[in-house]
């Protein structure tokens, strides 16, 4: 029954995350896992400007922890630092990976695989905390930081 309950919500999931074009932004809560994390920013930079321009952006920052955006932010800091020649790799790739380096009851490290249109794999390093600290946010899993890339090679 579990494992049946685990399917539907991955499934479930899925669907919403790849039909953000008709839903308003993810907000941060408790329910979702460091993986949904990662999943709904990655697939949001993937079609980046659907439903409007820098929508993934947009919803990458809902997701990012309050930390990250003291150093990353306001917003318009933010989409300039996505665009930087180290993070638009991200916007409108082609595919990613995902890998769990390091999992504890406070933090996530991934590693992330991405694929561009020019067939080029690169990684980073992708790091989602859980807000310990009194904070509307307390109990949710966001991002802390993400490193830069590391040029993988070109898949074919």
């Amino acid at each position: 029954m579990i494992i049946l309950i685990k399917k539907f919500t991955i499934v479930f999931l899925f669907l919403i995350f790849t039909n953000i074009a008709s839903a308003e932004l993810i907000k941060a809560n408790p329910n979702l896992s460091p993986v949904d994390v990662l999943k709904i920013q990655l697939n949001s930079l993937k079609i980046n400007d659907n439903p409007y321009p820098d929508a993934g952006i947009d919803q990458t920052w809902e997701l990012a922890h309050p930390d990250n955006k003291k150093f990353t932010g306001p917003l318009s800091k933010f989409k300039a630092m996505i665009y930087s020649d180290d993070y638009k790799i991200l916007l409108n790739h082609v595919s990613h990976d995902i890998e769990i380096l390091l999992e504890s009851d406070l933090i996530y490290i991934f590693k992330v695989n991405v694929k561009t249109k020019d067939n080029e794999v690169y990684f980073y390093e992708w790091q989602i905390t859980k807000v310990k600290y009194e904070n509307p946010l307390k109990g949710c899993w966001l991002t802390t930081a993400v490193s830069r890339p590391n040029l993988v090679g070109e898949q074919v």
